[in-house]
């Protein structure tokens, strides 16, 4: 924002706009219809005596107490019709602001007495007209209770809960070049740029040309250093889409401003409260000491990874930042790794007993496997690497059993020929003795034989010749368990999600060689990483091969073992 795009920011309430506005001719004219004013009205009287926001409205003064409306003219106009209307049911209401546009003339008069014969005459009178009848309709309506009642209440509300934000610039900004960019350019009044209006208002007085200077290039660097995904996903969930410009996700995060917050300007409101008791300056610097500790904590290893964590799983950044006050630098990874204990609530038998078939349990998953995935990544010799939490919030990922548990969902013909076709060339690569004794090629044929006229019951006695084959025995008790699950992004063929083992690894090596992100602990799995060599079996998913990614979670060394409780003796 430029010197001369200085502004005057303030709430006030509708029944404190005064004066005399001016709707120039390079405003299109009012075209509110029906459904906003019902909307409008609707949304104050459902709010009550909370407090109410409406968009700002964009003014430069002219003389002799005028203004020039350079945005909000559609919420102006509406709100005078409003008032005007509810003048006519109780007299004592003061309508206290005028509206002229310099392209209709008469557009006062008719503003101020909406006429049916003159509504015709141009295309914003019938707008107007349109907007008062519906204002009309809307305060007759008696199933929404008394015409005079509903007068009385809201007139109440815009004297004391209904606001704008009142954004007065300096008169010499170029109107024409303002109104081209917050509408054509689309580039809207967000609470970022509210804030930044704050500090940089001609009427800060506690703020020089030089530490304006100082502010601007502040802005532009956190903004800048905002535009690393890897940083933006350690400090949030939400995705940057969400703003039109990332500072503003550390207004509100000092703010407190939570995602289901209504209040559209809740962050601007949070700051023009801090004004009120200290200085603007002193402000500043603590929104420069904010940003700057969490950047300290996205360059320390240990807490980028347990914060990180702490929030991807839904630990707000504002708790945890409110949670590290007073705490020495030990005191708080300390307090970091009791709250992730805190969070997962777990023992070693809980995560043993963890089963894929309860709803509630799955959650429960997906924490244990991604703290497995982080500390994984946390606890490499190579310093350099972090786990990616950019990568893992651009995904969407599901719990996938790592050795296929059933046909389910395989109705459609094209799924279960492919679903064989994948695993006819993991029964072709068994070795010549593990086919011989298990009749492979017998199997093979019969898939030749069937796969272009496949039906659900004969795909269905396939299925189980080919897992019985390419599984290590006929147990199935441990498909649901942790032991056979990991994150995999989430597949949009069942063929896949209903693969067995080799199949699946066979994808992951070719997702792995095309450079797309697979967790570590993923592709560890499918590389028989935990696995001793003596063990391996590669085309199986085996017994051996569970009890060593489980005894890397929770073995006595495991990765998370320290964030587990302990069990409690029993007397």
């Amino acid at each position: 924002m430029s010197n001369k795009e200085q502004a005057v920011l303030e709430p006030k309430l509708v029944n404190d706009i005064k004066g005399d506005f001016f709707i120039p001719s390079y405003q299109r004219g009012y075209r509110w219809g029906k459904e906003h004013i019902v909307m409008l009205l609707n949304d104050i009287w459902e709010n009550g005596d909370n407090n109410y926001c409406l968009q700002p409205i964009v003014v430069k003064q002219l003389p002799n107490n005028t203004y020039e409306l350079i945005d909000g003219q559609q919420r102006s106009t509406s709100l005078f019709l409003i008032i005007k209307y509810m003048k006519q049911v109780l007299p004592f209401i003061e309508v206290n602001f005028s509206l002229t546009y310099e392209t209709r003339v008469k557009s006062a008069e008719f503003l101020n007495n909406p006429d049916e014969e003159l509504a015709n005459e141009n295309i914003d009178f019938f707008h107007i007209y349109n907007a008062y009848t519906a204002i009309e309709d809307w305060f007759n309506d008696s199933s929404t209770g008394d015409r005079n009642l509903k007068a009385i209440n809201l007139y109440k509300y815009f004297g004391e809960r209904v606001k704008v934000i009142w954004y007065k610039v300096n008169t010499e900004v170029d109107s024409t070049d303002l109104f081209t960019r917050l509408n054509i350019g689309k580039i809207p009044l967000t609470n970022a740029e509210l804030v930044k209006a704050l500090f940089l208002s001609k009427d800060a007085v506690d703020i020089t040309e030089e530490k304006q200077l100082e502010i601007s290039t502040s802005w532009d660097l956190i903004e800048k250093e905002l535009q690393d995904n890897n940083l933006w996903y350690f400090l949030t969930n939400q995705s940057p889409n969400d703003y039109a410009t990332r500072i503003e996700l550390i207004f509100n995060l000092m703010a407190n401003k939570k995602q289901d917050e209504k209040e559209q300007f809740y962050t601007f409101y949070y700051f023009i409260d801090q004004i009120k008791t200290e200085s603007k300056v002193k402000i500043w610097q603590e929104i420069q000491a904010y940003f700057l500790i969490l950047k300290e904590w996205f360059e320390k290893r240990d807490i980028y990874h347990k914060v990180g964590y702490l929030v991807a799983i839904g630990k707000s950044m504002p708790a945890i930042i409110e949670e590290s006050k007073g705490l020495t630098k030990r005191e708080f990874e300390a307090s970091l790794d009791q709250e992730i204990r805190n969070k997962l609530n777990l023992t070693v038998e809980d995560v043993l007993g963890l089963s894929y078939d309860n709803q509630k349990d799955k959650g429960r998953i997906e924490k244990v496997l991604l703290l497995h995935n982080v500390e994984t990544i946390r606890r490499l010799n190579d310093t350099s690497v972090k786990y990616s939490f950019d990568k893992h919030k651009s995904n969407n990922w599901s719990l996938e059993h790592i050795h296929a548990q059933q046909s389910e969902g395989l109705n459609k013909k094209e799924d279960q020929q492919e679903w064989l076709g994948l695993h006819k060339t993991s029964l072709e690569q068994l070795p010549e003795s593990t086919k011989e004794a298990l009749k492979v090629n017998e199997l093979i044929q019969k898939i030749d034989d069937n796969i272009e006229s496949i039906t659900k019951e004969i795909f269905d006695a396939l299925f189980i010749e080919v897992f019985e084959c390419l599984s290590e025995n006929d147990d199935r008790s441990y498909v649901d368990s942790i032991s056979n699950m990991a994150l995999l992004s989430a597949a949009n063929n069942s063929a896949l999600n209903n693969a067995t083992f080799d199949v699946k690894r066979n994808k992951i090596l070719e997702m792995d060689k095309a450079g797309e992100y697979i967790p570590i602990g993923t592709r560890r799995v499918f590389l028989k990483y935990y696995t001793e060599s003596k063990d391996h079996q590669l085309h199986f998913w085996g017994e051996q091969d569970r009890k060593a990614y489980i005894n890397n979670m929770i073995g006595e060394e495991g990765m998370i073992i320290q964030y587990l409780k302990q069990e409690q003796k029993k007397d």
